[in-house]
C-alpha cells in the first residue's frame, strides 16, 4: 500500500477539522448530551467512519478497503469498552454533568495523540523487525485470557495504580472547583478532583491502546490504516458515552466477544508464517462474534415484561 505524504496530511487535517466542528458547533457548552442527540450524532459518526471504507477502496483496492473495515469494527468494539470503563470513573468520582463534557473531550484528545505516536512507533518497530508481531499475538492472547478470566468482574478505580499515585504525589483538594483543574489555596496550587479524572481517563486509554493497536496491526500492517480506524472509533467516543451511559449493564458479554475476536487476531498473527487466511474470514469473524455477543447480551439483559 502506497500511502503518500498528502493522504496522510489529509487524514489528520480532516480529523481534526471534524473534531473541531464537533466542539464548536455539535457538543458547545458545559450541558450533557440529551439521549436523543447522543444517538443521532452516534449514528453520524459510526456512518462516517464506515463509509471511509468506500474511499480506501477507490483510493487504493478492496482489499485494503476489507482491512479497514474490520479494524474500525473491531476498533469501535473496543472503544465500546473502554467507554463502559469511562462510565464507572465518572461514577465513582461523582463527576458533575457540568464538567463531563469538557474532562471526556481533553481525554480523547489525549488519547488520539498517544494512539498516533504509538502506531507510528509501531509501524516503525514492525517495518523494521517483522518479529515483533509475534510480540503482539501473544500480548493479544494474554489479553484475551485475561478478559475472560476477568469479565465478570467490575472495574474498580479505587484499586488503581494511577490513582494511588495521584494521591501520593500530588497536593490534591479533594473536591470539584466548577471545571477548573486546579487553584490556589494558602499560596499553593492545589489540583482538583477534576485533575485526577482527566488523568485517569488518560491512563485507562493508554492500557485500552496496548491492546487496541496491536489488535489493529493483526488486522492490516499498514500504520495508515491503523490511524484512520482508530481516528474514526475515537471521533464517536463522546456522543457513544451518553448513549450508553445508562445501558452499562446491558452488555456484560460484550467482553467474551471481545476476548474471542482478540484470541482469533493473535492466534493468526503467530501462526502468519504458516496460515494465510482470506481477508475476508477476519471481517467475518470479527462481525459474527461481536454481533452475537452484542446481540446476546442484550435479550438475555432484556427487563421483564410488566402486566
Amino acid at each position: 500500500m502506497d500511502v503518500q505524504l498528502w493522504a496522510w496530511i489529509a487524514l489528520v487535517l480532516g480529523t481534526v477539522v471534524v473534531i473541531t466542528v464537533d466542539l464548536l458547533f455539535i457538543s458547545r457548552g458545559d450541558r450533557e448530551m440529551s439521549l436523543r442527540a447522543a444517538l443521532a450524532w452516534t449514528g453520524v459518526w459510526l456512518t462516517l467512519g464506515l463509509s471511509f471504507a468506500v474511499v480506501v477502496g477507490l483510493a487504493f483496492d478492496a482489499r485494503y478497503a476489507t482491512e479497514y473495515l474490520s479494524g474500525f469494527l473491531l476498533e469501535y468494539s473496543l472503544s465500546m469498552d473502554n467507554v463502559f470503563v469511562f462510565i464507572v470513573l465518572f461514577g465513582f468520582f461523582a463527576v458533575p454533568p457540568a464538567a463531563k463534557l469538557r474532562v471526556l473531550t481533553l481525554g480523547i484528545l489525549i488519547a488520539l495523540g498517544l494512539r498516533l505516536i504509538a502506531i507510528l512507533v509501531g509501524g516503525v518497530l514492525i517495518a523494521r523487525a517483522e518479529w515483533v508481531l509475534y510480540l503482539f499475538g501473544a500480548f493479544l492472547l494474554y489479553t484475551a485470557w485475561k478478559l475472560l478470566r476477568h469479565a465478570d468482574e467490575p472495574a474498580d478505580p479505587e484499586k488503581s495504580a494511577i490513582l494511588r499515585f495521584l494521591k501520593a504525589r500530588l497536593p490534591l483538594t479533594g473536591t470539584y472547583e466548577g471545571r477548573k483543574f486546579r487553584i490556589r489555596m494558602d499560596g499553593k496550587w492545589m489540583y482538583t478532583t477534576l485533575t485526577v479524572v482527566l488523568v485517569m481517563l488518560a491512563g485507562t486509554d493508554i492500557v485500552f491502546a496496548l491492546d487496541s493497536i496491536p489488535a489493529a496491526f493483526g488486522v492490516t500492517r499498514e500504520p495508515f490504516l491503523v490511524f484512520a480506524v482508530n481516528a474514526f472509533a475515537l471521533m464517536g467516543l463522546r456522543s457513544l458515552f451518553f448513549v450508553l451511559e445508562g445501558l452499562v449493564d446491558r452488555f456484560p458479554y460484550l467482553s467474551y466477544g471481545l476476548a474471542i475476536v482478540l484470541a482469533f487476531v493473535g492466534a493468526k498473527m503467530i501462526v502468519k508464517d504458516f496460515w494465510h487466511p482470506p481477508i475476508w474470514l477476519s471481517l467475518a469473524v470479527i462481525v459474527l462474534v461481536l454481533g452475537a455477543s452484542i446481540i446476546y447480551s442484550w435479550v438475555k439483559t432484556k427487563p421483564p415484561a410488566t402486566a
